[in-house]
């Protein structure tokens, strides 16, 4: 058994195809007109009512109790980009967490929670480079110190 993709079910393939290319970058891998996947093991569904045989009234958007996570070292510069979209619905501004790092969360055009954060690498980098020991580093990112010493050399 191996695990293939992550497949969220949109309204319109179109529009939902453009957001994810533009605001992520994201490359098709396959389009099958009302579904596509692209090239990260995300894939889109629209008519997921006639694909599963679940009635439109029982497929619920802005359910908040998933999201798709994305990985962006270069966060304050994303952000910027993200801003020039006046369409863009945000969960919450950056937040950074008592492990270091630093995130923001939206919502896709199907109220899909999407959340971007700097990698933990980035993050354990970012500490050293700023004169945090590996241990004060380990500590508050709760990573092993071996790992942090890994990224230090």
């Amino acid at each position: 058994m191996k695990f293939e993709c992550v497949l969220i079910c949109v309204k319109d393939i179109n529009a939902s195809r453009k957001f994810y290319e533009t605001i992520f970058g994201l490359k098709v891998k396959y389009d099958f007109g009302t579904n596509i996947a692209f090239n990260c093991g995300l894939s889109l569904q629209e008519d997921f009512s006639k694909l599963t045989g679940i009635s439109e009234n029982e497929i619920k958007y802005k359910t908040n109790n998933f999201e798709l996570y994305f990985e962006e070292d270069d966060l304050d510069n994303f952000i910027l980009r993200l801003n020039e979209n006046k369409n863009i619905e945000y969960l919450h501004q950056i937040k950074e967490y008592y492990w270091g790092q630093r995130v923001i969360r939206i919502y896709d055009l199907d109220k899909h929670i999407i959340e971007i954060g700097e990698s933990m690498d980035y993050v354990i980098k970012r500490f050293l480079k700023n004169g945090l020991s590996v241990e004060e580093t380990a500590r508050i990112t709760i990573y092993p110190i071996e790992y942090v010493k890994r990224l230090k050399e």
